[in-house]
């Protein structure tokens, strides 16, 4: 069940979907499409793009997509859907940066700055991540990272990460 929680304006979340898994492509293609579905309307979405597994590499490539949406969630209730659209897909967690058939991150939630326990936003590892900042800049290059008060497009060019983001789709 979804609970949509009113406010009195639409609010913009960034996401980042991911997996590499089974058919990656048709996976994230589902992503987008509960997201639209549930979540609210698509603003815009990247290319996919393909990147070496990070974190644990001794796996198979992942794609990834950036998403842009309006929603009327707060960011606690859009974490709970992406969660359950997560589980809808398939994803089962075993460990920390294993494979997976589906991964939906928050990025940013308008420029609200979160630190909670099942929640932080932005998310603390963004920057510091090619596969995440590459499809992100294609939709949001001008958009200021809220603590570290830079553009996508300065956080990518500054990103220490030597894993490279090919652009497939």
């Amino acid at each position: 069940m979804i609970i949509i929680v009113p406010h009195y304006s639409m609010n913009r979340a960034y996401l980042i979907t991911g997996g590499n898994l089974g058919n990656r492509a048709a996976n994230l293609a589902r992503a987008l499409q509960l997201i639209g579905r549930e979540a609210g309307s698509i603003v815009a979405a990247s290319a996919l793009y393909e990147t070496e597994a990070w974190g644990k590499t001794d796996q198979p490539a992942f794609l990834n997509q950036a998403v842009i949406i309006d929603t009327l969630l707060t960011p606690q209730a859009l974490l709970h859907l992406l969660l359950n659209i997560e589980k809808e897909i398939g994803r089962i967690r075993h460990q920390k940066w294993d494979a997976r058939l589906i991964d939906i991150d928050m990025i940013f939630y308008n420029d609200i700055i979160l630190n909670e326990p099942d929640l932080t936003l932005p998310h603390p590892f963004f920057h510091e991540r090619r596969f995440a900042l590459t499809p992100m800049q294609e939709i949001a290059s001008d958009f200021v990272h809220p603590v570290l008060k830079q553009t996508v497009s300065k956080l990518l060019q500054a990103c220490p990460d030597p894993l490279a983001a090919h652009r497939i789709v």
